[in-house]
């Protein structure tokens, strides 16, 4: 009699056990396609003006004098390890002007990033003309307004990020929407940009396009509301970014990676490669939202524009911002009075 050759079977034990294995294998997948494509961002080419070589003619001690003040420049300009700038721009659709615009200062090295708006209306000399500091990049785009930014503060712009105002809405979206204190009523409408903002303060759970209406107001429609028009709505898009930070970074949204990457390919443009990007995401989700601060470069409105306050600023700078060892000083910034 013939003997049935048993078919074998999987048990449950050994379910689990390849289960768990091809989790181990994607895992370990993942880990070296990130360590392949995450890296630090890489110093880009500076133009820089070459030493002058000493004229025969000149006297040994003014040589001597020369190579110091070199020397004074150099260690002037040695950086901070794992330190860099990038200036964010949020743009209008249809509107040249950059509607928000914010420095932020990433510190590796100390697991914090610090974020600092560039009032809108801060008094700006571009091409010899006074402008406000929003039609940097109407007049030159991403590049005009990182130059007379790093001008002003006397620091370099390390990278640049344009942001559509519509990957605000769609983060916001992807994140399932933001619980968030609307500090004042706002009731506001623009038929031109078919714009309608009615809000009443208090908490409220927002949407990508209510909370883009939020972030954009300023001022009622019979003139009344923060006051402070710029300032005040300044504060405002601080307090929405630390909550928008405070829930993008929960490790839950690591599984929306994917749908981040699309909003960022489809709304911004930016000089940083992609490896740089994810550089600066693992910096992000590592220092996690607690460290992660915002303020204003300090002002005061006079009609038409901010005047920033050079002392305030340089210490705010030397605080928060400055990617060299050496503090800035007086003579480093160029703020027009």
């Amino acid at each position: 009699m013939s003997r049935k050759r048993s078919r074998s079977r999987v048990t449950p034990a050994q379910h689990r056990l390849m289960a768990l294995a091809a989790v181990l294998f994607a895992a370990v997948v993942l880990t070296l396609a990130y360590r392949h494509i995450v890296r630090p961002p890489q110093p880009r080419p500076a133009q820089t003006d070459p030493a002058p070589a000493p004229a025969a003619s000149v006297p040994p001690e003014e040589q001597d004098a020369d190579q110091l003040a070199l020397a004074a420049k150099a260690a002037h300009s040695v950086r901070k390890p794992d330190f860099y700038t990038v200036l964010v721009s949020g743009v209008d659709d249809g509107n040249g002007n950059s509607d928000t615009n914010i420095l932020v200062a990433v510190d590796a090295q100390n697991g914090s990033i610090y974020g600092v708006n560039i009032p809108r209306d801060a008094k700006a000399v571009i091409n010899g003309k006074n402008h406000k500091f929003n039609a940097a990049h109407n007049i030159g785009g991403m590049e005009q307004t990182a130059a007379v930014l790093s001008e002003q503060l006397g620091i370099p712009v390390d990278y640049t990020v344009e942001v559509s105002l519509r990957a605000f809405a769609a983060l916001v979206n992807a994140i399932g929407g933001v619980d968030f204190y609307v500090p004042l009523d706002m009731d506001y409408d623009d038929p031109v940009q078919d714009l309608s903002i009615h809000f009443s303060a208090g908490m409220q759970h927002l949407n990508g396009e209510d909370a883009l209406k939020v972030v954009r107001f300023r001022h009622n429609n019979d003139g009344t509301g923060y006051g402070s028009e710029d300032i005040g709505r300044m504060k405002t898009q601080q307090d929405f970014l630390r909550a928008v930070a405070k829930q993008t970074l929960r490790p839950a949204n690591l599984t929306k990676v994917s749908e981040f990457a699309r909003i960022f390919q489809k709304y911004v443009k930016t000089d940083l490669e992609l490896g740089e990007l994810a550089w600066f995401g693992q910096q992000a989700f590592s220092a996690g939202a607690d460290n992660i601060q915002f303020s204003t470069l300090p002002g005061e409105w006079k009609s038409p524009y901010i005047y920033l306050d050079a002392e305030a600023v340089l210490e705010l700078v030397n605080a928060h911002l400055n990617p060299y060892v050496e503090d800035r000083t007086a003579e480093d910034l160029r703020i027009p009075s």
